[in-house]
């Protein structure tokens, strides 16, 4: 009994690792997505298409991270920029959001991998 009890925990240990992974993976390419938006309306000067983008990017940076410890270094990186480029954003100050966009990708590039 103390086997099967042990087993099951295992199992059910190893599926919540592999889902976590997977929505790790998930939020991640959700992330890049609206990074990758923002940063093109803020290369239009839309600061405010911009900012709306950023904070979705943020949202699943964010979750990202939790999900998934490995890529967490560089979601934070980009948590950092993504907060950095709606601050810039709401100011319309859509050339410095963009640099900070800019860097957001490169972080969740990184991460996504």
């Amino acid at each position: 009994m103390k086997k099967t009890t042990t087993a099951l925990a295992m199992i059910a240990f190893l599926f919540a690792l592999g889902t976590g992974i997977t929505l790790a993976e998930e939020h991640a390419d959700e992330a890049l997505k609206h990074a990758q938006l923002a940063s093109q309306h803020g290369k239009m000067g839309h600061a405010d298409v911009l900012t709306k983008h950023a904070q979705a990017a943020l949202e699943h940076a964010k979750a990202s991270q939790q999900a998934h410890l490995a890529n967490a270094n560089h979601m934070g990186e980009a948590v950092t920029h993504l907060n950095a480029a709606i601050e810039h954003g709401k100011m319309g100050h859509a050339d410095v959001a963009t640099q900070h966009m800019q860097q957001a990708l490169t972080h969740i590039k990184a991460g996504n991998k």
